[in-house]
């Protein structure tokens, strides 16, 4: 696909100096002779600024605010000759949190740190992340998967011993029994299964009125990608799929999955949705897809913009899949 890594989160080319990541001497040297700095999370969520909080903040690392963070920063790689760090302030209590908020399906709180700008706050990835440069959103991507990594997985996975944390974040070692873990990455796909001059969008419980995307699901152990899409459209919707096709693919930091992103003709038209997967399934045309991205249809709202299912759909509707 020509235009595979302009998706939101890919085509950066950070430079991530792997390098310097179990080499703390240096690693200092590196910070004393190039300089360092510093982006913050709080629960996950980017510190960012900009009218329209489209710009991710670097910080110095001597800010008063880093020493309120949590634990070691991690290591995101080296931008302009510069190393990037990501440290977490989820120990930080905003005045008036709202919990009930953040386990929105798009989370509209913002948090402001007294400590920090008022032109700077926390804000949901998955609101801000279209308006974010492509550096940015890898940055933020990154940052938010690795640090939610250390606080899901404390624990060692073989004998249940608290792990610390090595390899300037990328990994975790127990000194217990000697096991070594590393970031965990679930290899999910997404699909547009096409017939003709219609595409196949479900929706699932709980999801936004009027908002359909691309089935999706899990790659499971000893399964090709191929084979993922075919097994996932037939159990969710009965509908039979031939050849599938890669297309493009997103990391997508909710918490930790790389969306591979395929193509699929579809051998049948007849839906029969199963309800423990997904609340609706439907056919669309193109001038139905056309209709929501122009917010004109009765029904249908347009995938989110950012994600890989609007990409995809975008692409094959202006017939630059290939």
């Amino acid at each position: 696909m020509r235009h595979a890594e302009t998706v939101t989160f890919g085509g950066s080319g950070l430079d991530r100096a792997a390098e310097l990541r179990g080499d703390m001497a240096e690693l200092a040297r590196a910070i004393e002779r190039d300089g360092a700095c510093a982006v913050l999370f709080w629960r996950g969520k980017p510190l960012v600024e900009g009218d329209g909080l489209d710009r991710l903040v670097r910080l110095d690392l001597d800010h008063p605010v880093l020493a309120e963070a949590d634990g070691a920063p991690v290591l995101l790689g080296r931008e302009e000759g510069r190393l990037v760090f990501a440290h977490d302030l989820s120990s930080w209590t905003p005045e008036d949190l709202d919990d009930s908020q953040l386990d929105r399906f798009l989370d509209p709180t913002e948090q402001r740190h007294p400590a920090l700008a008022q032109s700077m706050a926390f804000a949901e990835l998955r609101r801000i992340m279209s308006g974010l440069s492509p550096r940015d959103a890898e940055l933020a991507a990154t940052g938010k998967a690795v640090l939610g990594w250390h606080l899901s997985h404390r624990f060692c996975a073989r004998c249940g011993a608290e792990s610390e944390m090595a390899q300037s974040g990328w990994q975790r070692v127990c000194g217990a029994c000697g096991g070594h873990h590393f970031p965990r990455t679930d290899p999910v796909v997404i699909m547009l299964i096409t017939r003709g001059n219609r595409v196949l969008l479900g929706r699932s419980p709980g999801w936004p009125e009027g908002m359909y995307s691309l089935l999706a699901g899990f790659i499971e152990p000893g399964e090709t990608m191929e084979a993922a899409v075919r097994r996932e459209v037939f159990e969710e919707t009965s509908v039979r799929v031939g050849e599938v096709g890669y297309l493009a693919s997103q990391p997508w930091a909710f918490p930790s999955s790389l969306m591979m992103g395929c193509r699929g003709e579809a051998l049948s038209d007849e839906i029969t949705i199963d309800p423990h997967e997904i609340e609706d399934a439907q056919w669309f045309t193109r001038e139905d897809i056309l209709r929501a991205f122009a917010k004109e249809h009765p029904f249908l709202a347009a995938a989110r913009q950012g994600a890989i299912a609007q990409f995809l759909l975008r692409n094959w509707l202006a017939d630059t899949l290939d």
